[in-house]
């Protein structure tokens, strides 16, 4: 062992031979005494249905074959010579074990060692010559890069940039967790971006978080990042994923890692039944938004045909603010400007928190950048809802309604504020 990790540089696979094994149809690696085996986990799409790549993991056991934790295989290197070595050993074992498997489109995902990423590309020649020799091309390795601390992000862009140069795909793996940040994903330029499984648990805990959740998928879509969403282990976890719109998941409630290759591929969820589930909750959750609508286009209405008598808006809109549900209403021309002062409901009056009363005055404040605007602007007439959103004006989750209309050959718009957290939204 010693030799090895003190002479294992470049493309030495030949090194590595003496400590593999094969066993039956597999491939099996030797370390300090334990027997390593590749165990695999389904990726999939859930867009497609299917199955679309594997992650690999290595299993350890003992000599009893009783399962060694992976933190335990981990900690007996005592070099980083031989932390090299144990990385090695294992991507060669698992790109032995996936070049015989019956697989020749999806993508194999590997974890590469932070020790292996600090000590940069160069050190990881040894990678290129690995796919040389085994055929395997490329194009069908994901290459997963830990998210860690570095000070040297220099170092970093350039061995991602070596795998890249390779012809494989890269993965910004554990998203979300510790020290993770947007810097890495714009300094990097990741194929694929690995959501960690605590967004996950914390968006089934907190409505907050889950929207959190989807708005970080947006952004990385936005970066041209592929999203996985890992740890998925419930059908609500399951529902959450598909919500936020992740493209691929990862976890328990789709299949278990498996060591027994040949069985991986019939363990294939029924993603019918998964996604005809989350169509009927997503009827259900967007019937609110529909109901109202239709139950304030006639009192808007209304108070437009006040206004059209040259009511003052507080007159005007009296019905709708009676509404237990309803904050404020206001008004604005077609520029996006707010006429006048908003108007404040007895509801809204209950809401106010004096920590922002600075914002609490908008009188000629511009709107014209808020997309219920643009919409009531580009269709008038034509009652508008908002998604649920924050506030700025008392920093509150609410929805808004908005009603473009003709004054005096003009466009204005009308528009109330609705709370999230009542009436037929709280449920949705």
């Amino acid at each position: 062992m010693t030799y090895l990790s003190d002479h294992l540089t470049g493309a030495d696979l030949e090194l590595l031979d003496p400590l593999l094994r094969r066993q039956d149809d597999q491939w099996t690696g030797l370390f300090h005494g334990l027997i390593l085996k590749t165990a695999l986990q389904p990726i999939f799409s859930i867009s497609h249905k299917r199955i679309i790549g594997y992650e690999a993991l290595i299993r350890a056991f003992d000599p009893d074959n009783a399962s060694v934790p992976p933190y335990q295989l981990f900690a007996l290197p005592d070099s980083e010579q031989e932390n090299v070595l144990l990385d090695r050993l294992c991507r060669l074992l698992h790109i032995r074990n996936y070049a015989s498997f019956q697989d020749e489109v999806n993508w194999l995902f590997l974890n590469v060692s932070p020790q292996v990423v600090a000590s940069g590309y160069r050190c990881d020649s040894f990678f290129g010559e690995l796919l040389r020799q085994t055929g395997l091309p490329p194009h069908r390795i994901v290459v997963e890069i830990v998210e860690q601390p570095t000070d040297d992000s220099e170092r970093l862009r350039e061995t991602v940039n070596y795998y890249k140069e390779l012809g494989c795909l890269t993965a910004i793996d554990d998203f979300g967790a510790g020290h993770s940040n947007f810097e890495r994903i714009w300094n990097l330029s990741p194929d694929i971006v690995k959501l960690d499984r605590t967004l996950t648990l914390r968006a089934g805990k907190d409505p907050k978080a889950r929207q959190i959740l989807n708005g970080i998928v947006t952004l990385l879509h936005q970066s041209s990042c592929l999203v996985l969403l890992e740890g998925v282990e419930t059908h609500d976890q399951a529902m959450i994923a598909i919500d936020a719109g992740v493209d691929f998941v990862q976890g328990y409630y789709f299949c278990h890692p498996r060591v027994e290759l040949e069985r991986i591929q019939g363990d294939v969820p029924n993603f019918e039944t998964l996604l005809s589930d989350y169509k009927d909750r997503n009827r259900i959750r967007l019937d609110p938004t529909q109901q109202l609508a239709e139950f304030f286009t006639s009192h808007f209405q209304r108070a437009i045909q006040r206004l059209q008598d040259d009511s003052h808006l507080r007159d005007a809109c009296a019905e709708i603010m009676a509404h237990h549900t309803v904050s404020r209403c206001y008004l604005i021309d077609q520029r996006g400007v707010q006429i006048d002062d908003t108007q404040v409901s007895a509801t809204g009056a209950s809401q106010l928190d004096p920590r922002y009363r600075p914002l609490e005055n908008t009188s000629s404040a511009d709107w014209y950048r808020q997309h219920y605007l643009k919409q009531a602007l580009a269709q008038p007439n034509r009652m508008q809802v908002t998604s649920p959103y924050l506030s700025i004006t008392g920093v509150y989750m609410c929805v808004t309604l908005s009603l473009g209309f003709r004054f005096r050959g003009e466009l204005r718009v009308l528009c109330c504020d609705i709370l999230a957290e009542q009436g037929p939204l709280a449920s949705a």
